[in-house]
């Protein structure tokens, strides 16, 4: 299942419903206390309830303490659900979706009691005609009585099983009268569906960003000390049992030594008892370290080090938990993950964050203030918070206004130096630009690279990030001159052949073409893509050379890169094959030199 929505009321800051979008990569941005730390540990709360419990402190101050509620809506659901050994059933079938079809899991908590309590309800559009409204509250004599009273036919119904005779009942009706209204999950068949959805719900992971914040903290001074408790856990069977054979051992020596005390002092002998005085500590029996080539171990290294360890140890684990549970889905919650990192590894963690976005059923919810991580992220995956005189705000679809707020607000500023903008189809496209300018810059310098000059802008028009947007924004102001690259594709005419014209029309200094070959993804030579791959595809101006790629790679299972998929390998291949071509693969690959001919076209609108 995959997480849609979460709605929070009375909880915390959150006093009025609110509605949270969740993309496959989201973003909460805001100031300080804000509340985007309040929606992650609510995620917490609902999944898990352990590393944050509630408490009677998070019901919102003026708000009803009795129904602080934290709910989330999954897409992507379970196709049946087998509530007994008689029967299976659908979600759909039993009226457990709300009105847009989504399973809406509700969880409300009584905060205004010492130790609060909870109870877990459906928000679903459900029948609520007298006797055709409370079926799965009731127990399998009840629902036969229920057959009887409604004189339902019950020739065909195996009445064993609780499925079958709500069906029979409800098919006997009507008009059910359908209505959005929340169903109790805590009795009976309600309370099995539960079960069985909780088995179905993804794997919260939530990483916090105070956590090992401290040196004293045994976390940061060595996360290794992790690694070694979480192994002693998953022995922790064969530790005990060795356990109990050493102090059966040592307790026969022991009293092996008291009967010979006996023959020499027997009062001694008999105030005399073996005890161990205390259990042993295996995780300081067992020392490992992270060391680097010249054996500094990750306890003596920078804060910035031991956090980002910290955090793919985290990942690991995150992976290693959705594996033992057999979860269909991960989400992975991070706090803030800029915290100690350097600008540069900062742009690692969100190709990273991005890349594990991609993976099949894996989620990332990440929260942050700080402008260098938030001008890399996408504007589609920002959701912006703030306090308002009328209660909380969050945004869930920016506009350019909430844009120009978060840019004003975090100090994402654009860069003045800019003379001219590339402007290509998507991210990926992005990369392959950034890094095959390097590889021409290095045979020929007249060629700008744009990695390192400041002088050009790339921004990619099919989605892009806070950072390009107030660059793009502020190019409107000025009329910079542009050159637009966009793919042939295979339709008749080509998509863009008309915004290719229109372009081609200014008297600004703009220019625009369509690519020779399908897309770019066709520039790459074979030798670089295997590579990186592992696999031999042919490369002509035509084929889907992403989609040969990945069908070759999902035929071997012992490949690193199974079960790969459309953007997956576009973003490998911009990012892991790129840097893999020379002059030498660029000019075998494009021999009509259309490369050298935008670099060209782009140098000549520098000054």
């Amino acid at each position: 299942m995959i997480l849609k929505t979460i709605k929070l009321r009375n909880f915390r800051s959150y006093k009025h419903e609110t509605s949270i979008n969740i993309d496959n990569l989201t973003t909460f941005i805001g100031l300080n206390d804000s509340g985007k730390s309040t929606i992650l540990e609510a995620l917490e709360i609902f999944f898990n309830n352990e590393s944050i419990k509630i408490e009677s402190s998070d019901g919102s101050l003026g708000g009803d303490l009795s129904d602080v509620r934290i709910s989330c809506i999954f897409r992507d659901l379970p196709a049946t659900l087998t509530i007994d050994s008689r029967a299976t059933t659908t979600l759909k079938d039993e009226y457990l979706l709300n009105s847009e079809n989504d399973l809406e899991i509700v969880k409300i908590f009584n905060c205004g009691l010492k130790t609060p309590t909870s109870q877990v309800y459906v928000n679903a559009n459900y029948p609520t005609t007298k006797d055709y409204n409370d079926l799965h509250s009731l127990k399998n004599d009840e629902l036969k009585n229920r057959l009887s009273t409604l004189n339902i036919d019950s020739k065909g119904i195996d009445q064993r099983s609780n499925v079958q005779i709500r069906q029979a009942i409800w098919r006997s009706s009507t008009n059910l009268n359908l209505q959005q209204l929340l169903v109790s999950l805590e009795k009976e068949d309600g309370k099995k569906v539960w079960e069985k959805l909780k088995e179905e719900l993804p794997l919260f992971a939530l990483f916090q960003s105070d956590r090992a914040s401290k040196d004293e903290d045994s976390e940061v001074q060595d996360p290794m000390k992790l690694a070694v408790q979480e192994a002693i856990k998953s022995v922790q069977v064969d530790l005990n049992k060795i356990k109990s054979e050493v102090q059966a051992k040592a307790k026969e020596v022991a009293q092996r030594t008291l009967e010979k005390l006996k023959e020499m002092n027997p009062a001694l002998a008999k105030d005399l008892a073996p005890r161990f005085k205390e259990e042993p500590k295996w995780q300081n029996i067992f020392k490992l370290s992270l060391t680097d080539d010249n054996q500094i171990p990750i306890n003596k290294r920078g804060s910035g080090t031991r956090r980002l360890i910290l955090i793919n140890f985290f990942r690991a684990e995150a992976e290693r938990k959705q594996n033992e549970k057999k979860s269909t889905g991960v989400i992975y919650a991070i706090e803030e993950p800029e915290t100690s990192q350097h600008p540069s590894n900062q742009k690692l963690l969100v190709e990273a964050l991005l890349d594990l976005a991609n993976k099949s059923n894996s989620q990332v919810l990440i929260s942050t203030h700080v402008p260098g991580l938030a001008g890399l992220l996408p504007i589609t995956s920002l959701r912006y918070i703030k306090d308002t005189p009328g209660g909380k705000q969050l945004t869930n679809n920016c506009t350019d206004t909430t844009l120009t707020e978060i840019s004003n607000e975090l100090g994402v500023l654009p860069d003045k130096r800019i003379q001219a903008i590339l402007c290509v189809e998507g991210p990926t496209d992005v990369e392959f630009f950034i890094k095959i300018s390097k590889i021409l810059n290095s045979h020929n310098s007249s060629f700008p690279n744009l990695e390192t000059d400041k002088r050009i802008a790339v921004l990619p028009l099919g989605g892009s990030t806070l950072k390009q947007w107030v660059d793009n924004y502020y190019s409107k102001n000025i009329g910079l001159p542009e050159i637009h690259i966009y793919d042939l594709d295979t339709e008749t005419p080509p998509k863009y052949k008309s915004a290719v014209d229109q372009v081609n029309l200014r008297k600004d200094g703009s220019w625009a073409t369509l690519t020779m070959k399908r897309e770019i993804e066709n520039y790459f030579h074979p030798d670089a893509i295997q590579e990186v791959f592992q696999v031999k595809v042919a490369v002509n101006d035509t084929d889907d050379i992403p989609k040969l790629i990945y069908t070759a790679v999902n035929s071997d299972s012992t490949n690193k890169f199974y079960k790969l998929g459309d953007s997956r390998t576009k973003r490998i291949l911009s990012e892991q094959v790129t840097p893999r071509m020379t002059i030498n693969r660029i000019n075998a690959i494009d021999t009509k030199k259309e490369i050298e001919g935008w670099f060209s076209k782009l140098s000549s609108l520098l000054k």
